[in-house]
């Protein structure tokens, strides 16, 4: 079990960005800080008002979005668009290769946390998916997966069996139990809680768990969202 706070990440900051990097990114390297399991990017990002992404480049990546606060719009090269917001999940499969750009169009800032997961193949046609979802049960809600268990219930496909998103949004005091994956990665999206193992976690901290589960995460005074990737 590895707790990784929120001030130890990169960051990338402008005027218009705050960016910060769970693992290597951009100009910002470390060789022991490439990635997690087929987790090679996870981005807590806000963009001002009227700013946002120019149409940019990928290629053979599964690019999840998840909004926390705002909403952000989304259009690429394949003529897909759509406005992400609280609740609603995105995939992005860039396969051989898509242009995009991300723009916040409202007068708030958005927040938002940008996921890339590497695809069990390469050179796949682009493609581009979002589903709403409802959270309101205070479980594990698969939202973007591969995994076969979570075939009849999430949101979203992936290209990639072996891993899995899931999201909880807790009352305070409120709890739920980790799955048994050979990789495992936390990250307390907005709130306080409590990880049995770990201790207490503050707003954007991150765990990395190795062939761990069972764990029990529980809600703050002022409850909990918490990112769940499952990855084999």
């Amino acid at each position: 079990m590895e707790i990784h706070r929120a001030d130890e990440r990169f960051r990338t900051a402008s005027e218009w960005l705050d960016s910060w990097h769970s693992f290597s990114f951009g100009e910002f390297y470390d060789p022991a800080n490439v990635g997690f399991g087929f987790l090679v990017a996870h981005n807590d990002e806000t963009v001002a008002p009227g700013t946002g992404f120019e149409p940019h480049p990928h290629q053979d990546l599964e690019i999840v979005t998840w909004v926390l606060d705002g909403a952000l719009a989304h259009r690429d090269s394949e003529g897909n668009s759509g406005v992400v917001h609280p609740g609603l999940a995105q995939r992005m499969s860039a396969g051989s290769g898509i242009r995009h750009s991300e723009w916040n169009d409202g007068a708030e800032p958005v927040h938002y946390v940008q996921m890339w997961v590497r695809p069990d193949r390469f050179d796949l046609t682009p493609s581009y998916e979002q589903a709403e979802l409802d959270l309101s049960t205070g479980e594990l809600i698969p939202v973007a997966s591969g995994l076969t268990k979570h075939a009849s219930a999430a949101a979203i496909r992936l290209n990639q069996p072996a891993a899995g998103l899931s999201v909880a949004r807790l009352a305070p005091g409120q709890s739920i139990e980790l799955p048994g994956a050979p990789h495992l990665h936390l990250f307390l999206a907005a709130g306080t809680a409590v990880l049995e193992g770990a201790g207490e976690l503050a707003a954007a901290d991150a765990v990395r768990l190795t062939g761990s589960g069972g764990e029990r995460v529980t809600a703050g005074p002022a409850g909990a969202e918490v990112l769940v990737w499952e990855m084999y």
